[in-house]
């Protein structure tokens, strides 16, 4: 069975600002906060496109994004294209097996690609890549172990990484690297807690880190970071408040930041990312607290 969870990621390339989009309040959302090149995090953006949570979003063709997948009372694989401005556009019909819970990052310097994912009971490894125009492809069979609640980022400034999530029966710390071609690796025994419903964004131009998430009971505040050759670090002692259902997204263009998140109720809570991959203490919220949300780089 999947866990029961209380009422998700970005590159590290060259972007300097970033996004963070839709998720629940306790009613699903479509607002978005646009997030500067020095890390703030500005007020609401009147939402576009189906309102829905548990989605994702990544980067593609340099300088735009992409949100795509979730649910809003049904699953979905509807898509919303941001520009280099960080308009977001209305709904593309969907491609690709319907999901929630599902990870996404860029990977090629200027693609993306969303794997993974939940549809009721049933995990996926599926992957859709997205082109550098936008575009999202059908289904790639799947390689590694099914799971949802995952997260993924970039690193190696071409390449990317899907790590932790739920599987058939536990919280995992597995990851699936993605070469420079969008092709998915088999698994790598995982390292640091295993958990699920992480963050993920890239930092220092070309490494990642997660964050944050869930052992399925309570929730942490580690992090791990991701070396430019994809090795994932175990754990660094958390900071900022302990929670799960975040989103996380570069800036800056070298920096990172966490934010929103469920910790028992919905929060707006942010926690920046030096370019040394080193976590800030909470800055208070701005903007709808939620959870479940996605963000991604843009710029």
């Amino acid at each position: 069975m999947f866990p029961i969870i209380p009422a998700n990621s970005a590159a590290a390339g060259g972007n300097s600002e970033g996004i963070f989009g839709y998720g629940t309040t306790g009613s699903r959302t479509a607002i978005t906060n646009l997030v500067s090149n020095a890390g703030v995090v500005a007020t609401d953006t009147t939402g576009v496109g189906t309102a829905r949570e548990r989605l994702a979003a990544c980067e593609y063709g340099d300088d735009k994004g992409i949100f795509g997948f979730g649910v809003n009372g049904g699953i979905t694989a509807v898509t919303n294209l941001v520009s280099n401005a960080g308009v977001v556009a209305t709904d593309v019909t969907g491609v690709g097996t319907i999901r929630q819970d599902i990870a996404a990052c860029s990977y090629g310097e200027d693609k993306g690609i969303f794997g993974f994912g939940v549809h009721t009971s049933t995990r996926y490894s599926v992957t859709n890549l997205v082109s550098n125009a936008g575009v999202v492809a059908t289904d790639t069979t799947g390689v590694g172990a099914t799971r949802g609640y995952l997260a993924a980022c970039e690193y190696g400034d071409d390449k990317g990484i899907f790590g932790f999530g739920w599987d058939d029966a536990s919280a995992i710390s597995t990851t699936n690297l993605v070469s420079n071609v969008g092709v998915v690796s088999t698994d790598v025994t995982g390292v640091g807690t295993a958990r699920y419903c992480p963050g993920a964004c890239g930092y220092g131009g070309d490494k990642g880190i997660f964050g944050y998430g869930t052992p399925h009971g309570g929730y942490v505040s580690v992090s791990n970071l991701v070396s430019n050759a994809g090795v994932v670090a175990t754990d660094t002692t958390g900071v900022g408040t302990a929670r799960m259902g975040l989103a996380a997204t570069q800036y800056g263009p070298t920096k990172g930041i966490f934010g929103f998140g469920n910790t028992g109720s919905a929060t707006g809570v942010t926690n920046l990312v030096s370019n040394t991959g080193v976590v800030a203490s909470d800055t208070a919220a701005v903007g709808t607290a939620r959870r479940y949300l996605a963000a991604c780089s843009f710029n």
